[in-house]
């Protein structure tokens, strides 16, 4: 090939050579300004610390309200629970004690109407007696206390005024009479005492 045909080629491939060399540089400038932006000041990266250091304490700060939150809705829940048991046996108590007052009296009314003086029946009397002794024991253990308000000042809380009689012995509103004991669980009113009350005699 003539000296004259290999001066365009390499003419040529000159030419490229530089168009790349210029990109490159070119390239080179552009990115140069970008990591210098990338590359922050001490202060800046203290800046920048501190505010990711903030964060994370915010996001801590979170986690421990939901943590305290449900904690305390727990508790709540526990409280709740507890109440409803509490309650139920109380309901239960109740009505267990209601039931057995109608046994009491019964035995009450036996012993109150006995023939004390009939020795062939003596000793029944006296096995009735020390039955309602330890019932009325077993009824006081679990807070079921009676109400005999003989003499005492009418009270409509535990009382129920079955009759009034007018009576110049005792101050208006006595109890004259107890017809049927009343009782209470644990200071609650069970069931009321029915009485006979006294007025101001005419």
């Amino acid at each position: 090939m003539s000296e004259q045909t290999k001066a365009p080629e390499q003419e040529l491939e000159t030419a490229q050579e530089e168009v790349v060399e210029q990109a490159a540089e070119a390239q080179t400038q552009e990115e140069a300004p970008q990591a210098e932006q990338a590359e922050l000041s001490p202060e800046e990266e203290i800046a920048g610390l501190y505010a990711e250091l903030e964060a994370a304490k915010q996001t801590i700060e979170g986690q421990k309200d939901g943590v305290v939150r449900a904690a305390a809705e727990v508790e709540n829940m526990r409280r709740r629970a507890a109440q409803d048991v509490e309650k139920a046996h109380k309901l239960a108590l109740k009505k267990f004690a209601n039931d057995l007052l109608p046994v009491i009296d019964n035995l009450e009314r036996a012993v109150e109407f006995a023939d004390k003086e009939n020795e062939a029946t003596k000793s029944i009397l006296e096995g009735v007696e020390m039955t309602l002794k330890s019932f009325s024991d077993a009824l006081n253990k679990y807070g079921v206390e009676a109400v005999n308000p003989q003499g005492e000042a009418f009270s409509p809380e535990f009382h129920q005024a079955m009759s009034i009689q007018p009576s110049n012995d005792v101050a208006p509103n006595t109890v004259l009479a107890v017809m049927q004991k009343g009782y209470t669980l644990n200071g609650h009113l069970l069931r009321p005492a029915m009485v006979m009350v006294s007025k101001a005699a005419e």
